[in-house]
């Protein structure tokens, strides 16, 4: 299960961009930012063009829906503020 998981796109007008994996099947992957793709409006990605960063979060996380997105923002905004501390 990769539910809770960060992962980077490494393909489509997205490239680059970091989300947590909040869904998946067989095939897919169902991504969520937290600003633009939201938890109730995931962006479907094929398992394929993702890359996988690290486990953040179970799946408790999006227990909650008022405040999922706020989560998921909110990790993400950590997650590259340490990339920028590890650079300098």
């Amino acid at each position: 299960l990769m539910i809770g998981w960060m992962a980077c796109s490494k393909a489509g007008h997205d490239k680059d961009k970091i989300y947590i994996i909040i869904e998946e099947t067989d095939k897919y992957v169902w991504l969520a930012d937290g600003d633009i793709r939201k938890a109730d409006n995931p962006k479907r990605k094929s398992r394929k063009h993702i890359q996988i960063i690290k486990k953040i979060a179970d799946e408790q996380m999006f227990v909650n829906p008022a405040s999922v997105n706020e989560t998921i923002k909110r990790t993400i905004k950590l997650y590259k503020q340490s990339l920028l501390r590890q650079q300098k």
